[in-house]
């Protein structure tokens, strides 16, 4: 085993470990803390794959943006620091369910595709061919995805400052000036 091997072991449990706690979590603060850590393991492990130019938009667009908005939210909510309840059991033994199949589903594809195409093809793509790619509007390409991700974003965005914003003592209709 190489240096190579032992660094995306390392990287791989640190996401698996900040996933599992980030959906673990009772409070809603550290869960989106743990989910922090967790995207920023994925862009370390494209800085191993070495696209660092998909690592740069990893930090950017979800560290840097989403992340961000959901710890906004979480802030502007009047519960931010309060505990989660915990799940009854009803709901627990079906997410167990789903976990599982998850992860056979998974172990099955990486046993399929991957052991046999690592010795194939190796990954080799330009700036070039990955901008060409993101602004193209053929079959393939990436440019509308983002603009309807934008979209959601900004819908998002303005649904949490809606939320947020409390009302004030003027817009609250009392029964005595309700027939004015």
């Amino acid at each position: 085993m190489n240096i190579s091997v032992i660094l995306f072991y390392v990287i791989a449990v640190c996401i698996l470990g900040a996933g599992l706690l980030a959906v673990t979590a009772r409070q809603l603060f550290r869960s989106a803390i743990w989910l922090l850590f967790s995207l920023v393991g994925i862009a370390a492990l494209y800085f191993w794959m070495q696209v660092e130019f998909i690592a740069a938009v990893q930090i950017i667009v979800y560290v840097g943006g989403i992340v961000v908005l959901i710890i906004f939210s979480i802030f502007l909510t009047e519960q931010s620091g309060a505990k989660m309840p915990s799940p009854p059991i009803k709901r627990k033994l079906p997410a167990l369910l789903a976990v599982l199949f998850g992860i056979l589903f998974t172990a099955r594809l990486i046993s399929q595709y991957f052991t046999s195409a690592a010795d194939d093809h190796s990954f080799q793509a330009s700036m070039q061919a990955i901008g060409r790619q993101m602004l193209s509007t053929t079959d393939f390409g990436f440019l509308l995805p983002f603009e309807a991700i934008s979209f959601l974003l900004l819908a998002a965005m303005i649904g949490c400052i809606v939320i947020a914003m409390k009302p004030s003592q003027a817009d609250i209709v009392s029964p005595q000036n309700a027939g004015e």
